[in-house]
């Protein structure tokens, strides 16, 4: 069953509070997150990359995902998919991020 669009926005809307720490912008205006979904258990699966394979604060980024996620009512587990295809470039950020990063 898939989740309705307000669930995904509620789900989207938490994951906003994740912030990333190099570029002090959320992962969602960031383009970081592909994909949300909750099974009918309750669990909550992101897909989503970080910005660089190396990237120091993934672990971090991760646990904020499910702490965020966590607090929904509807979730009750929360399970991260790291992918790297798309790879993720700044044509994925937000307007929002675009401006606050000063991208063109």
């Amino acid at each position: 069953m898939a989740i309705d669009q307000d669930m995904k926005d509620s789900m989207l809307g938490a994951l906003e509070n994740v912030i990333d720490p190099e570029l002090g912008i959320d992962i969602v205006n960031l383009g970081l997150v592909y994909d949300v979904d909750l099974t009918e258990e309750g669990q909550g699966i992101v897909t989503m990359t970080l910005t660089s394979m190396g990237c120091p604060m993934g672990p971090m980024i991760v646990d904020q995902v499910k702490t965020a996620l966590s607090d929904l009512p509807e979730v009750k587990s929360v399970e991260v998919n790291i992918v790297w295809q798309p790879a993720w470039t700044k044509d994925m950020m937000s307007r929002y991020a675009k401006m606050a990063l000063g991208v063109r």
